[in-house]
């Protein structure tokens, strides 16, 4: 396999295992013992590594402004709608 390959064959094993190829684990630096998350998006299996998420929302998040609380933000969303609802 080319390190810059994005493609290899792989093989559906017994009992459902898959084996990644030696040479895509070193382009992906997935190393023995990792935890990955695997979920599924569009037809598609993904893995990804536990520290590959908390990076990708970090970033995600970063451009908000410091004390600002998206949690506070959403339960007062929340209270504002339930009070819709009930004079509805």
């Amino acid at each position: 396999m080319v390190e810059s390959s994005k493609y290899v064959e792989v093989h559906l094993g017994r009992q459902g295992r898959l084996v990644i190829p030696a040479a895509l684990r070193r382009l992906l630096g997935f190393e023995e013992g990792d935890t990955l998350v695997a979920r599924s998006e569009e037809g598609r299996l993904i893995l990804e590594k536990q520290e590959a998420i908390k990076q990708r929302l970090k970033a995600r998040f970063s451009q908000l402004p410091k004390g600002i609380s998206l949690a506070d933000e959403l339960i007062v969303e929340r209270r504002e709608e339930a009070k819709r609802e009930m004079g509805a």
